[in-house]
């Protein structure tokens, strides 16, 4: 008899425990020979059950090495026999456990120098790191030992010299527990503007003068950066920070880590000129750029920074929206094994879908026989559109309808080839950040469907992440059709910093409220009531061999800088003594950064930079009316700055706002009004746009 249609007809030869995780990472790896298990109690009783050492294995879904290592070496029979003789190894998905990665990678850094993905660490069964590294080959080359050298020579080192391990690991876990010491007698800690121009001197010092960007190959957005150069462009009028950051922002979008057909931003280029990505997409790259080109467009008044932003946006709600309206991680660099195969064109493939617009397509998008990429092309524009238009005798416009024409079709027709991978686990920190720029887009854009999406994200968070019998919690992870993982630092913080985005940009009271909550709840559980600051894990979370304080904004911001930009916000909201009071904390905690150091954290130098030059802009009217929202477009669509919207709508039986800084803020005769307010003293209520406008640009307080 027939086996019936959905009978597996080849079953893998291996299946090991990750079979029962919900992690596409972890899931990729269920069929590996290597006998791999999640992180948790049960490995770590058997490594001390059997004495043996314990290989911690990170990595993430879209990680093009980590997917090498795992066909060279984890899936290979006699190596992973080998390991799984010597040890008990144990898989972790870094954006699933980031306390976990945090560890590790700085344990790693201080062993090595360098870290990253795959990160792979040796450990005593305690969990104490004693040896690790990245990246290891099949076999011995360029100076690096082969996976099975490191293998066999670490399993002897257990063996032979097991109380020299023991010390090595004891001074690893003494460095990670050290915090940044005192400041000197007689330092003053620096002022957050004179830690904004600190920071930006260094940053700008390495700009790349042809290119864009600071430092050199391998070359990243570095959003944080570019956030506090921009800053600092408009506080102090400073017009070379301001042409760094444009032509930054203008290099990035035109090169190949942008997606010219679809969209979106490549992890980051492996070259020095924005061409060749390393081609893996992540929501936060995507989610932290958008605000960028936004702001971009409104200090330069130039569209093409605020077209990238919509189809940035666009992206987000085409390929990464989740059924429910939330988003998901990442996608892939390789499809059928290759790197880049999904993204690349061949000139004989563009000719044949373009036809006669081939010439000035392959013309502008630097299309050629040779390729600019292993014998084919990443799409980027090599020249102006009028040159090129000029070139083909056509008008500009005319030369951009075609090119938006054959965009479409050559979209159409990569829709047809194999895709990336998807990691599909939803990330409450990253889907915050989407929140943060759908929200913004939005209000800027004045484009319903973004605000839309956001609150579709934000509702989905808050009723599917937050474990029932636990008031304030939060869980990290949605993945395989539940919630799991107790949340950490960052996805409270970055959770209620998208939150009060969204209530900006709608005047929707009901996320205030929840964002504050969920602050507050950060603040009770995470909190260091010794040294200030806070910490990476709370009390719910599992305890570890050191419980670390994140301070480095790095792809990301640190949980501390997300959190100290929550803070400054809701400060300036509610006028809470306690939100100034932990910023005035955090300060003093990380005040040597702060003062020798500030690049390090950009993201928590700009948030006290913006609390102490913010102006809060209360709009108080009936949302529907055309004159409210006139107020409203007087904000959004001038130059950025250190600007806070807040909003009301008086009604019937609810004339009180849930926002104290809007207590008292009534229409004026009846007529929607705006107030705006430096520091905690506000202008008298105006009524016209025209005259917003004139308090907007009034100096701001020294």
């Amino acid at each position: 008899m027939a086996p019936p249609d959905d009978a597996p007809r080849n079953p893998p030869p291996h299946t090991n425990r990750l079979a029962d995780e919900t992690s596409p990472y972890l899931l990729q790896h269920q069929h590996n020979p290597v006998d791999w298990q999640a992180w948790g109690d049960e490995a770590w009783q058997r490594a001390r059950d059997e004495d043996k050492p314990v290989l911690v294995s990170i990595g993430y879904a879209a990680c093009h090495w980590c997917h090498v290592m795992e066909r060279e070496s984890f899936e290979d029979e006699g190596l992973a026999a080998r390991q799984n003789e010597l040890f008990v190894s144990i898989k972790v998905d870094r954006e699933e456990r980031p306390d976990v990665d945090e560890i590790y990678m700085e344990a790693v850094q201080l062993m090595r120098g360098q870290g990253g993905w795959p990160l792979n660490v040796f450990c005593l069964p305690d969990g104490r790191p004693f040896f690790g590294g990245t990246y290891f080959p099949p076999v011995a080359r360029q100076g690096m030992p082969s996976w099975l050298q490191v293998l066999d020579s670490v399993a002897a080192a257990y063996r032979e010299r097991r109380a020299d391990l023991e010390g090595q690991a004891a001074q690893i876990v003494a460095h990670l527990e050290q915090a940044p010491g005192p400041l000197e007698p007689g330092e003053e800690r620096a002022d957050p503007a004179a830690a904004r121009r600190a920071a930006v001197a260094q940053i700008m010092k390495s700009y790349d003068k042809r290119f864009g960007g600071f430092g050199g190959a391998p070359k990243f957005p570095q959003p944080f950066f570019l956030a506090l150069v921009l800053q600092h462009a408009v506080a102090d009028n400073h017009p070379l920070a301001r042409d760094q950051v444009l032509a930054t922002l203008r290099q990035m979008a035109e090169g190949g880590i942008y997606d010219q057909l679809a969209g979106g931003f490549h992890r980051y280029s492996v070259d020095e000129r924005w061409l060749v990505p390393h081609f893996e997409k992540m929501l936060y790259d995507n989610a932290l750029l958008v605000p960028l080109y936004l702001d971009a467009a409104r200090l330069s008044g130039d569209s093409f920074f605020s077209r990238i932003a919509e189809e940035t946006l666009d992206y987000l709600l085409r390929e990464m929206r989740t059924p429910e309206g939330a988003f998901y991680a990442s996608t892939d660099a390789d499809s059928e094994g290759e790197e880049g195969k999904y993204f690349v064109w061949s000139l004989d493939e563009v000719t044949a879908l373009l036809g006669d617009d081939a010439p000035l397509f392959a013309r502008y998008y630097d299309v050629t026989e040779d390729g600019n990429f292993e014998g084919r092309n990443i799409l980027h524009p090599r020249m102006p559109l009028a040159q090129a238009a000029a070139w083909y005798q056509q008008e500009e416009e005319a030369a951009a309808e075609t090119l938006a024409g054959a965009r479409a079709t050559l979209l159409a027709a990569r829709a047809g080839r194999v895709p990336p991978a998807t990691d599909t686990k939803v990330i409450v920190a990253w889907n915050g950040m989407a929140i943060d720029a759908l929200a913004r887009g939005g209000a800027i854009l004045d484009a319903p469907r973004f605000i839309d999406a956001a609150r579709e994200a934000a509702a989905f968070l808050l009723d599917e992440m937050r474990p029932a019998g636990d008031a304030g919690g939060l869980l990290r992870i949605f993945a395989g059709g539940r919630a799991s993982v107790p949340a950490f630092l960052e996805d409270y913080a970055g959770l209620a910093d998208g939150l009060l985005s969204l209530y900006e940009a709608t005047g929707e009271e009901r996320w205030f409220v929840e964002a504050r909550q969920i602050a507050d709840a950060m603040l009770t559980r995470y909190w260091d009531r010794d040294a200030g600051g806070f910490f990476t894990t709370g009390s719910r979370n599992e305890a570890l061999v050191s419980r670390k304080k994140p301070t480095y904004d790095g792809a990301t911001a640190s949980g501390n800088s997300q959190a100290a930009r929550v803070l400054a916000r809701l400060y300036a909201m509610t006028g809470d003594g306690l939100y100034a009071d932990r910023l005035e904390a955090m300060a003093g905690a990380f005040g040597v950064i702060l003062t020798r150091a500030p690049v390090m954290m950009s993201g928590f130098v700009a948030a006290l930079d913006w609390l102490d030059r913010h102006q809060a802009v209360a709009i108080v009217g009936d949302d529907a009316d055309p004159a409210t929202q006139a107020l409203v477009r007087a904000v959004w669509d001038g130059p950025p700055g250190p600007t806070l919207v807040i909003r009301h709508t008086p009604a019937a039986g609810r004339e009180e706002s849930a926002v104290p800084q809007l207590q008292g803020k009534t229409p004026l005769d009846g007529a929607p009004a705006a107030y705006v307010c430096h520091g905690f003293a506000c202008s008298a209520p105006v009524t016209t746009p025209e005259a917003l406008r004139g308090l907007l640009a009034s100096d701001l307080p020294a």
